[in-house]
């Protein structure tokens, strides 16, 4: 019998006593609920091969491809591979972000799967609720929210990145700073670090600030969970919701696991 374990009161909740490889469709429905609960679901002691992740990640919709990296496995475009080890000079995920924002229609949901961890410790993932993040803001900043509109630019991921069309500029994408989900009705911040270059409507010295405080308020320890990964640990996450953050404080240790997201739709 599934058993559903809170990380804590505001978002993370870890799932017992289920086979991610053969899932039923109660099964489906109950990470399914737990996911809209929760915002980001965890299972232990899951080593999926690329074909049962992609089946897993399938049963909640279209899988996605990256826009703009090369995928390292050509004949699966869909995995995207999490790696880093003693020759690496950056990973992906350190500053906070929500996966692919300046796709058109970013990602649902990623679904991780990390096989391999550092023998001591770390590489640790940070999930932030963006609910609570735009519930704790004041009425007043709600009100200055409403209708702005911010630019997610790819170009600021290019860095170490083997990119599909080096010579072209990277697909950008205007979404709402404040999102509506499109399942739970609830609104939620949607601007992050890594992609979000500034707002529409204002200056650009009116846009830093703005930005400045959004960042500073939606990375709040009250609004996180942290993850510690064990080695086959799986984590799935409401791309449309959460912002998550890898910490890289294993170094030259290596990290490795394989990822799958979920087709979305435009936020709106």
């Amino acid at each position: 019998m599934a058993r559903i374990e809170k990380l804590t009161p505001t978002i993370g909740a870890e799932i017992f006593d289920v086979d991610l490889r053969a899932p039923s469709a109660e099964l489906i429905a109950l990470v399914h609920n737990a996911f809209l609960d929760n915002l980001v679901v965890f299972f232990r002691d899951h080593k999926l091969t690329i074909e049962e992740l992609k089946a897993f990640g399938r049963e909640f919709g279209k899988l996605h491809v990256h826009p703009i990296s090369v995928p390292k496995i050509p004949e699966h475009p869909e995995i995207t591979l999490i790696e880093a080890g003693p020759s690496s000079k950056i990973v992906a995920g350190e500053d906070w972000h929500s996966d692919a924002s300046a796709d058109h229609e970013p990602p649902l949901g990623s679904i991780l799967n990390i096989h391999e961890v550092p023998e001591n410790g770390g590489g640790d993932t940070l999930f932030a609720n963006m609910y609570a993040a735009y519930e704790a803001l004041s009425p007043q900043i709600k009100v200055l929210l409403e209708g702005l509109t911010a630019i997610h630019d790819g170009e600021k991921m290019r860095a170490g990145r083997n990119v599909i069309n080096p010579s072209e500029r990277l697909i950008w994408s205007e979404h709402p700073v404040v999102r509506t989900h499109p399942e739970t009705g609830r609104k939620s911040l949607y601007v992050n670090r890594a992609y979000t270059s500034h707002i529409v409507q204002l200056s650009k010295a009116e846009s830093d600030a703005l930005l400045a405080f959004l960042y500073q308020h939606q990375e709040s320890a009250m609004f996180q969970c942290r993850f510690k990964w064990r080695p086959n640990s799986v984590a799935f996450w409401d791309n449309r919701c959460t912002l998550h953050q890898a910490i890289w404080d294993y170094f030259p240790q290596r990290r490795y696991g394989i990822r799958v997201a979920i087709c979305g739709d435009k936020p709106a």
